[in-house]
């Protein structure tokens, strides 16, 4: 008796033990399920101790977090109405009264900065003492701003397009917290819709942490879609195959059951609900029910075969369950290749799918068999589909395509090669933070809408080391970053810079009195004057401290980029490098790049080199799996081009469709490998068999692998198209490009299984038929009488 043959009888004699066993782990793991955290802050692609991230790191020690602005915006001039203006006024007085907000910088709190010749020392002053009472005091007021006040500029206003915004500096401790969340949802949101309905002005909305905090409400509906959708079409593809509403039902319970220890595994090792880990419940169900397609279709084969339902129960597990545990860990395995990216991101994705797909087979092989036996043997009319002819016609067409029309399945794989190959040429690499966003969302449109009044939302970091204390505040320092300034204001993709500058700008202008005319850098005969006076000012000392660290020795220069790609981005950069070389001398002065954009693009970079490690990987452990089953390195060689075929294909699709290669697409190769294959493997497994069953004889063997594998191939096949299609409809579009890539590469992969893998075969029968090709056999032999009618 073999290990097969054990598992069954242990599975069909225990079957109250492990049902008890699966109910008590669905209890245990269903109450972790309160214990998921979603994500508050953006994914970091890059290992701790990458380079970029060290930067990054250093910029928050000296300034803390730079994430944590919001911006409101209007572009109405009915927003200078005396009503209105005032409205807005009282809107911003009410918003920075909540604990949650640090400070408001918006015209309702507009301070000027004057000369105070007695003390010699600045101070501030309010831009009005009381709300206006009439449209005339508004457009004073408005004139003064946008006329005589040019460091507001681009800050609080948009002089062009009259468009004015409040910048809401939130608490740094709570941006990367649930608290920030219950801001956003249950305060922000409802008072800008109060303020809208009370005004009819339209209020634009964004900032790193409303962007996050949307983006996240977005990820959580969506999970719930997703999981409803999946169960949807794989339930109704299952019924329309299967014809029975009890097997439907069964595989639809094992499902959801694997959903809920999904779930339940991500809560037990508290991870963070990312947009990669929402997609784990529906994956399970997606992969969990062709293991349903083959034990059933199996099952039904053999009570149609010879009527007896305990041996069809004890051979479904027997002769199916080696096969299927190969598929699964083969699909297993492509989601574990993610594991070694380095990216903790992806880390946890790769650990909970692999887990979760092992688990997911574990409950289809206990489960469907253990339900089964309390039923009755099915009847006639459940097993009418295994005759259908429209089934029969379609294996009858590749079995003839097979054997009289090989050559055209040659060249015919040759000329996709060739597209394909020009295709990957076409292919770009692409990261942004915002650009996978769901573009229909308001939040995304608000987006777009700040891109260009402001010239973007995502902060791009300048961190200047000056090596000595008070350095900054150098006439020849301050010149040399206004020379970086200078370039990055010429740079389309980056809004005008922000920095110290403008604040040495803004005090030689108060020291003139107010004249517009002086915003400038002073001169060094000015200097000692202009910033004597400063550092009497408490007001700029405060103002300094968001700009200058409280030693002098650091400054920084914020500016704000659009979305934009990593090729632009790259540009970008070494342009910004080389102004910085040319500036700043490397013996006085240490200056890098950073912000959390910029971290992003460089992880995707990152991700992008690991892709060839990943699906290295993946090949290698799938390699491993066939050298289990076979002895000849020719039939790994052979198992292994029809898979890497369609790969090939939906790379070649991405370069002429103009999907880019990002985080989200990334994924597409290494996951459908390692579900593909799967195929391979139920077609080798049966041919195996077949040759011993026909004595070597390689042209029968292929031709009745082909006839009863064909069927459970083709349905399981479709059910992954149309499952791995339920991912287009998100309105995330990373996720929509994985869903339709994915479903793509599998569609080939099943063309490629049935006709080229069986073509290959045939046309190397000499080459590969003969015992010492086969170790002893891991999966059953199955005497010519007992054949399987299908896997």
């Amino acid at each position: 008796m073999n290990f097969w043959s054990v598992v069954a009888r242990i599975i069909l004699k225990q079957r109250f033990l492990i049902l008890a066993v699966i109910v008590a782990a669905t209890i245990f793991l269903g109450s972790k399920i309160s214990n998921i955290q979603f994500s508050h802050s953006e994914a970091n692609l890059l290992p701790q101790d990458h380079p970029e991230n060290i930067k990054y790191d250093r910029f928050l020690e000296v300034f803390g977090e730079e994430g944590n602005l919001i911006i409101l915006a209007i572009q109405d001039t009915a927003v200078f109405k005396t009503s209105n203006f005032n409205a807005w006024i009282d809107f911003n007085k009410q918003l920075e009264a909540y604990s949650e907000v640090d400070f408001i910088a918006s015209i309702s709190n507009i301070q000027k900065l004057k000369k105070d010749t007695q003390k010699k020392q600045f101070v501030v002053e309010p831009l009005f003492n009381h709300k206006p009472q009439t449209d005339d005091e508004v457009l004073s007021i408005k004139t003064e701003l946008f006329d005589k006040l040019p460091f507001y500029n681009n800050i609080l206003f948009n002089k062009e397009t009259n468009t004015i915004r409040s910048a809401i500096y939130l608490d740094k401790a709570i941006v990367n917290t649930s608290i920030r969340e219950k801001f956003v949802v249950d305060i922000l949101n409802p008072a800008i819709k109060s303020f809208e309905e009370a005004t009819s002005l339209d209020v634009r909305v964004s900032g790193m942490p409303y962007i996050r905090t949307m983006n996240s409400k977005n990820i959580i509906d969506e999970i719930g879609i997703f999981v409803g959708l999946a169960l949807l079409v794989t339930s109704l593809i299952f019924f329309l195959f299967f014809r029975s509403y009890r097997a439907t039902f069964i595989s639809m319970t094992v499902v959801s059951i694997g959903v809920v220890w999904a779930l339940g595994l991500i809560g037990l090792f508290q991870y963070e609900i990312s947009v990669l880990m929402a997609l784990i419940p529906p994956l399970i169900i997606v992969i969990g029910v062709p293991n349903a397609i083959f034990l059933i279709n199996k099952y039904q084969n053999e009570v149609k075969k010879h009527g007896n339902q305990a041996k069809s129960l004890q051979r479904v597990i027997s002769k199916v369950g080696n096969a299927t545990l190969m598929t699964n860990i083969t699909t297993a395995s492509g989601f574990a290749t993610f594991i070694f990216t380095n990216s903790q991101l992806l880390k946890e994705f790769g650990i909970i799918a692999s887990l979760n797909i092992v688990a997911i087979f574990i409950l289809s092989l206990l489960i469907i068999p253990i339900i089964y036996s309390f039923m009755h043997k099915p009847k006639e009319r459940h097993l009418e589909h295994l005759e259908r002819k429209w089934i029969d016609g379609i294996v009858n067409w590749m079995e003839n395509t097979v054997r009289h029309h090989r050559l055209t399945i040659y060249v015919s794989t040759v000329i996709v090669i060739i597209v394909s190959i020009i295709g990957v040429y076409m292919i770009r690499v692409s990261g942004s933070i915002i650009e996978d966003m769901p573009k229909g969302k308001q939040f995304y449109k608000d987006i777009v809408f700040f891109e260009q009044e402001f010239g973007g939302i995502m902060p791009l970091e300048v961190l200047v080391d000056t090596k000595k204390k008070k350095g900054v505040m150098r006439l020849s320092t301050l010149k040399r970053m206004e020379k970086l300034n200078e370039e990055i204001d010429e740079i389309p993709e980056l809004s005008n810079a922000i920095s110290v500058i403008d604040i040495i700008k803004y005090s030689k202008q108060a020291f003139y009195n107010g004249n517009p005319k002086y915003y400038q850098l002073p001169t060094q005969q000015e200097k000692n004057f202009i910033l004597s006076y400063t550092k009497n000012s408490v007001s700029n000392a405060n103002m300094l401290s968001n700009f200058v660290d409280s030693t002098g020795r650091y400054a920084r220069i914020t500016t704000f980029m659009k979305d934009i790609g990593t090729d632009r981005m790259e540009m970008i950069e070494e342009r910004l490098q080389d102004k910085i070389e040319k500036v700043f001398p490397e013996k006085n002065f240490e200056v890098s790049l950073t912000g959390k954009a910029l971290v992003f693009l460089k992880g995707t970079n990152y991700l992008v080199k690991n892709l060839a490690i990943s699906l290295s990987l993946a090949i290698l452990l799938i390699s491993l799996f066939m050298a289990w089953m076979f002895r000849s390195y020719k039939m790994i060689i052979i198992s292994l081009i029809p898979n890497i075929l369609p790969l090939l294909i939906t790379a070649g699709l991405m370069g002429y469709l103009g999907v880019p290669i990002k985080p989200s697409t990334i994924l597409v190769f290494s996951i459908a490998f390692g579900i593909s294959v799967d195929d391979t493997i139920h077609f080798l497994a049966k041919y195996r068999q077949e040759l011993i069953a026909h004595k070597w004889n390689v042209r029968k063997s292929v031709y009745a692998a082909l006839r009863e594998t064909g069927v459970s191939m083709f349905y399981t096949s479709i059910v992954l198209f149309f499952g791995f299609l339920v991912f287009t409809v998100s309105s995330f579009g990373g996720t929509k490009a994985l869903g339709g890539l994915v479903s793509v590469t599998l569609l080939f992969a099943m063309i490629s299984n049935l006709l080229l893998l069986p073509a290959l075969l045939l046309s190397l029968e000499s080459k590969i038929a003969n015992k010492k090709t086969f170790k002893k056999p891991t999966i059953a032999i199955i005497p010519k009488e007992d054949e399987e009618e299908n896997i």
